[in-house]
Parts: C-alpha cells; structure tokens; sequence
C-alpha cells in the first residue's frame, strides 16, 4: 500500500458527503434548502409539503451516488463498474462543465443568489479536478485492468 493520496478515494469522500447534504434537504426540510442555497422557492415548496423538491433532490442524491461509486470503484475499493474510464471522465467533464459555464446555467434559476452560484461553481470545479487528477493517477492500472479481461 502506498501513502500517496488517492484522488479517486477522495472524490468517493466529498462526493458522498455533498450527497449526504442533499439527503438533509430531504430530511429536515425548508431551512436545509434555504441554507445550502437551493432558492427560496424550493424552500417554500418543500415547507408546502410539495414532491417536488423531494424529486429533484432526490435525482441529484442518486447522481452522486452513482458518481461515488465510480469514484470508489477506480480507486479499486468495490467491484469495477462498467465503463469505468469513460465514466470517471464524463464526470470530471460534467463537473468542471458546470463550474466554468455557471453564467449560463444562472437564468434557468433565478432564486439561487451569485453567493450559491459562486461557491457551488467553485466547489464543482475542485472536485472535478479531484476526480481529473484521479482519473489520471489511475489511468494505467485501469488500462491494465481492460486489456486483462479481454
């Protein structure tokens, strides 16, 4: 076993962690959604008791497990996922996709504040880095990995 970090387990991490917080938007309502910064009309849907930003939270928590997953699985910790290499790379793509375009997703969600979209634009673009540089670290062992199930 080597000291050296291994990106993936850390995206795995912080991946399940944003996960988790979303779950709390689930589970303890309004001032989970106004305080992670989700908009005041999610948060006064989910105080109305309307699904739908039980739904929609709930797709973003199934994305992110899913991505941890992958994560977890190049880091070689469960068993390998299909596609590995170019799904770890669609999700580096999509994260440091969403942090640098953030300007023109913002007019689709008007209630979010430049305070929500700065800092989620930034956390997106440092796991998206995590999971390029692990992506990258492990990119010849998961090479090998391909060509041994041949």
């Amino acid at each position: 076993m080597t000291d050296r970090l291994n990106y993936l387990e850390l995206a795995g991490m912080l991946t399940l962690i944003v996960a988790g917080l979303h779950v709390g938007c689930i589970l303890f309502g309004a001032e989970w959604y106004r305080f992670l910064g989700a908009g005041e009309a999610m948060a006064q849907m989910a105080e109305a008791g309307d699904s739908y930003p039980t739904i929609v939270t709930g797709i973003i928590v199934s994305v992110l497990l899913v991505w941890s997953a992958y994560a977890f699985s190049g880091a070689g910790h469960i068993l390998r996922l299909p596609l590995l290499r170019t799904g770890l790379t669609l999700i580096s793509l999509v994260l440091i996709t969403r942090a640098l375009g953030f300007y023109f997703i913002m007019p689709a969600f008007p209630d979010n504040s430049l305070t929500f979209w700065l800092i989620s634009s930034v956390l997106c673009f440092i796991l998206g880095v995590i999971y390029s540089l692990g992506l990258g670290q492990s990119w010849s062992r998961l090479s090998s990995r391909d060509q041994q199930s041949s």
